[in-house]
């Protein structure tokens, strides 16, 4: 391109040549295009490009010309923690000064204000929940909007429901451009949507909007995807392979529970690796992320928590145990694989219970409507005044997590709002769009076929991948297992087997007992506040397996499984069950076994209790008895309502409390499945009140 195409193409020359520390620097195809008509045209622009294409420099070389005319601060929002660090960083090397604020910073936003005011910021990075906080939309966001010289949005398919990572917060974006001035130039970015979520997002941005997209396809990943019978074969492929990957990536699992089983296997077998999921602390987690792009571990063991904004240019493969639900949330993880590189290796190792853990998220982000209307109705008029969380949280059977995520839908729908002190209803109609939400349904669910065809191999995967895309570029990429052969090694060890085998027959999970009763549950009827008495209260407790373990979550799964038979529990099982109170570290044994009573699977809980103490040698008490017309109000919901659906449902009858009351020390109180908690707590408290010294929760799993 000719320094004749535009008078701003040898300024911003300049500014990538900083950025990226290269002298001979070029644009890429479409980058000073987007670049000019943001700070030429004054337009808005959406910006589709493969992950490593730089999209980034495209808002940092159009910051800093828009500064040098005397443009106000860019303002770009963006998804995740790990993107605004790397992104600070980045603008940094190009002279442009940034600041960040999210929940991690919130505390700097004083100092961040200052700065502001005496415009000392070029580029202000806010979370998507930021713009919903109420003393940031009222204080903050109104200077910012009367001075900004950009709008990006990055990572802009989460504006869409129709994403594969759709975040009802960046539909408040949608209000910030209403607000904006037209001429202030606004990018929108994204390297995952497909023609769906593109037209929402353009539709969403407004009139005039140039839309650029450029090819998918990644030119140094191999693909490629390995069927292995069970999850021991898998485990077992990793720590015989593992080594021979090159560099240094990331393991990505489903679940937070087989990261961290995976991350001890790879330990054990002497990788440095470590877990990366939802539940590391930030500290932590920018630790990890620093040990990973400083070569220090061979590999994160990671959730999808590692993900968008993860930037390590010669990150060397992405290894999946389990896939994702569509092919194109596993483009955007595999797309952290080989950015600065020519070559970086990919493989998908599904799982037989990958569908269950899609089937469970397919739905998470849609509004039940009975729950919608109650969590309206709970907050009463638009004058009734404001309602904490956790206040809401005790008139409505909802979860923390699933009613902050149900308040950020109708939020976005107007029916309520975040204003200071909590939540209030607009007095807006709300409707469940039931239409709406069919159809979402039945894109996941074409998505998951989708998925599933991948893994079959019947096209090109890097091909594939791009058609879900609707990448019109997509082309056979001669590299992967379907063009070329497999390229990976497909036999395990024996040994690695074996130490695979003995990870996943591992048992023994730890029961935290409650010590506290739930906010809310004396105006659910129950007669209980505060601390649960040390006379009444479960000691640790124990399960054989989480549900979404590696090992036994498995044969649990099908065994707890609704609508699966009740049946005696089964030898293996019991093997592990009699391995896990073996191991348990408890202070005093045991001297009885009582059973909890269940209406579903009576012969399994029972037969585990008889069989507990007949291998014990312990006396097998009974059970409790069991009120069968009060209503329970089955899983999920929120402590207050779970716990008062059970208070009073169970008794110790005569002959257990005389058996109870002669009990030289603890009672082991077996049960087949522990979600809430609160079952076993309410079952111990009865049997601590009729005098036994304590109570020790056991059962055969965790729902996790």
């Amino acid at each position: 391109m000719s320094s004749t195409a535009s008078p701003t193409l040898d300024q911003a020359l300049a500014v990538l040549r900083e950025l990226t520390g290269a002298p001979e620097a070029r644009f890429h195809p479409g980058q000073f295009e987007a670049i000019s008509a943001l700070v030429d045209e004054g337009r808005r622009a959406l910006v589709v490009q493969r992950t490593g294409w730089g999209k980034s420099a495209v808002y940092f070389v159009a910051t800093a010309l828009l500064r040098a005319r005397g443009a106000g601060p860019t303002l770009l929002v963006s998804p995740l923690l790990a993107l605004m660090r790397d992104q600070v960083a980045a603008a940094e090397r190009a002279g442009v000064r940034a600041a960040a604020i999210n929940s991690a910073t919130s505390e700097e936003w004083e100092s961040i204000s200052e700065r502001l005011a005496r415009d000392e910021i070029d580029v202000l990075l806010v979370s998507p929940e930021r713009l919903n906080n109420p003393r940031f939309r009222s204080e903050q966001l109104p200077g910012l909007l009367a001075r900004m010289g950009m709008l990006v949005i990055d990572e802009a398919h989460c504006i869409s429901d129709w994403g594969h990572d759709f975040r009802p917060d960046y539909r408040r974006i949608a209000t910030l451009l209403a607000e904006l001035d037209r001429h202030v130039p606004v990018l929108a970015t994204t390297a995952t949507a497909n023609a769906r979520v593109v037209a929402d997002v353009v539709d969403q941005l407004g009139a005039d909007v140039l839309t650029l997209r450029g090819s998918l396809a990644r030119q140094s990943l191999r693909l490629g995807c390995l069927t292995l019978p069970n999850a021991q074969d898998r485990l077992a492929w990793l720590v015989g392979h593992l080594g021979s990957l090159p560099g240094s990536g990331i393991v990505y699992a489903l679940t937070v529970s087989a990261a961290e089983d995976t991350a001890q296997l790879l330990r054990d077998s002497g990788y440095e690796v470590a877990a990366y999921t939802g539940r590391t602390d930030p500290e932590e987690r920018e630790r990890l992320e620093a040990a990973l792009q400083r070569n220090e571990v061979k590999a994160l063991v990671a959730t999808s928590a590692l993900g968008m904004g993860f930037d390590k240019p010669d990150l060397g493969f992405v290894l999946h145990l389990g896939a994702p639900s569509s092919p194109v949330a596993y483009y955007q993880q595999v797309g952290r694989a080989g950015r600065g590189t020519d070559h970086a290796d990919v493989l998908l190792l599904p799982g037989p219970e990958d569908r269950a853990i899609w089937q469970y998220f397919a739905t998470a982000s849609m509004p039940d409507p009975e729950r919608a209307a109650a969590v309206i109705e709970a907050l009463g008029s638009p004058d009734s005044g404001p309602v904490s969380t956790p206040a809401l949280e005790a008139r409505v059977d909802l979860r923390r997590t699933q009613l902050e995520l149900l308040l950020k839908v109708l939020d976005v729908d107007g029916a309520v709002a975040r204003v200071a002190g909590g939540w209030v209803a607009t007095g807006a109609h709300w409707v469940y769009d039931a239409e709406r939400y069919r159809r979402i349904a039945e894109s996941r669910l074409a998505e998951q076929a989708a998925m599933l065809s991948y893994e079959r191999g019947e096209t090109c995967r890097m091909a594939h991948l791009q058609q879900e895309l609707d990448d019109p570029t997509a082309a056979p990429c001669g590299r992967c297992d379907v063009c070329a052969g497999p390229w990976y090694p497909s036999e395990v060890s024996g040994a690695a087997v074996s130490q695979a085998g003995s990870t996943l027959a591992r048992s023994g999970v730890p029961i935290d007992p409650r010590g506290q009763w739930p906010t809310g549950a004396d105006r659910r009827g129950v007669p209980v506040r505060g601390r649960i008495a040390p006379g009444e209260r479960a000691e640790p407790g124990r399960v054989v397996a989480r549900l979404t373990d590696l090992g036994w979550g498995g044969p649990l799964r099908e065994l707890l499984a609704a609508g699966a038979s009740d049946q005696p529990i089964p030898d293996a099982l019991l093997g592990a069950v009699l391995t896990t109170l073996r191991d348990w570290p408890w202070a005093e044994r045991p001297v009885g076994v009582v059973a909890m009573p269940s209406l579903s699977r009576p012969l399994l809980v029972r037969s585990t209790a008889e069989a507990i103490a007949e291998r014990g040698r312990l006396p097998f008490l009974g059970a409790l008895t069991v009120d069968e017309h009060r209503p329970s109000s089955g899983p999920g919901g929120n402590s207050a309502f779970r716990l008062a659906s059970v208070w009073g449902r169970w008794q110790v009858g005569p002959e257990l409390a005389a058996a109870v009351a002669q009990a030289p020390g603890p009672l082991l109180l077996v049960d087949d499945l522990v979600d809430s908690r609160w079952s076993l707590t309410v079952a111990a408290r009865e049997l601590r009140l009729a005098g036994a010294p304590a109570v020790l929760p056991f059962a055969l799993a965790s729902a996790g």
